[in-house]
């Protein structure tokens, strides 16, 4: 079943008076539960797909259905709501707010999210999710004292808490080597997994592929297909 359609999507950049067309009319179904990922050259569009289809930066044509909701078609206020509460993300960087603990990097997510859940609920929901990242010893350490790999542990832990639909991941393990980029991988897959997270990545990592259900080619602001 199909949760986020895109249709015809165009995105074409101003530079004084000339023009860019970086996206050229991409159709792409992404299915509940499955990990896409999206690979190409630098500069094919596979960012700008991701970020708009996050909501992240306005279309200049064409159309994004999450849920049987046309996303072009709501406010500002809509798309973050949407965002906050249904939405996910694990970018390069952990991009962490460095004044806060592991734990309340996790307390703020869920504030952000706005979920009605009881204090109880909110407490065992975090022990369950800093286990599972394998980070429940650091969860009151600052993230200037936490190595590459952990940071991105608990990024990933921050974008999947509020359990939403859909996860949108940029390069995820750009910033690690080899073998902490297998082990956010296989984090990363688990944990979307078992809640049936949709993921759309965007990576230039090869060893990453083997964790996705469907590999997308982008080339020149299009999908390539085979022949």
């Amino acid at each position: 079943m199909s949760l986020l359609t895109i249709n015809g999507l165009e995105k074409t950049f101003k530079h004084g008076s000339t023009e860019e067309k970086i996206l050229k009319g991409i159709d792409l179904d992404l299915s509940k539960g499955d990990m896409t990922a999206l690979v190409g050259a630098s500069g094919s569009g596979k960012s700008t797909l991701l970020t708009i289809a996050a909501g992240l930066q306005e279309a200049t044509g064409g159309e994004i259905i999450f849920d049987s909701e046309n996303l072009t078609a709501l406010d500002d206020e809509q798309v973050r709501e949407i965002r906050a509460k249904r939405f996910g993300f694990v970018f390069q960087q952990a991009h962490l707010v460095p004044f806060l603990t592991v734990q309340e990097q996790l307390e703020l997510m869920l504030d952000t999210a706005e979920l009605k859940w009881s204090k109880e609920e909110r407490r065992q929901e975090i022990e369950d999710i800093l286990e599972k990242v394998e980070m429940q010893h650091h969860r009151d350490s600052y993230p200037d004292s936490l190595s590459g790999g952990e940071k991105q542990r608990v990024a990933i832990a921050r974008a999947v808490i509020h359990q939403p639909e859909i996860l949108f991941a940029d390069e995820p393990t750009a910033s690690l080597d080899s073998k902490r980029s297998k082990e956010v991988m296989r984090l990363l897959t688990s944990l979307t997994k078992e809640s049936s997270i949709t993921v759309l990545m965007v990576t230039h990592d090869e060893s990453a592929l083997e964790y996705a259900d469907y590999t997308v080619q982008m080339k020149d602001g299009l999908i390539e297909y085979p022949g």
